[in-house]
């Protein structure tokens, strides 16, 4: 199915796997993350199962984009 016909395909789960290759991330950084905090949202499908959905990897992108180094807050 082609993407701009497929109107789920922003709801669709990824695993890690896609989720980080998507963020240029390992996946291990991801799984920092939902310890940590500060990363994407996830689904915790099970105790051993993660999912991602893409529209939830492209709001946690949009969130931390910035124009010009003083908008940078650390």
């Amino acid at each position: 199915m082609n993407i701009g016909t497929d109107p789920d395909f922003q709801d669709r789960l990824v695993n890690e796997r896609e989720a980080a290759a998507f963020l240029c991330y390992t996946v291990r950084a991801l799984q920092n993350w939902r310890v940590r905090g500060g990363g994407p949202k996830f689904v915790k499908v099970s105790s051993r199962s993660i999912r991602y959905t893409r529209r939830d990897l492209n709001e946690w992108v949009e969130a931390r984009k910035i124009s010009h180094t003083a908008q940078y807050v650390t």
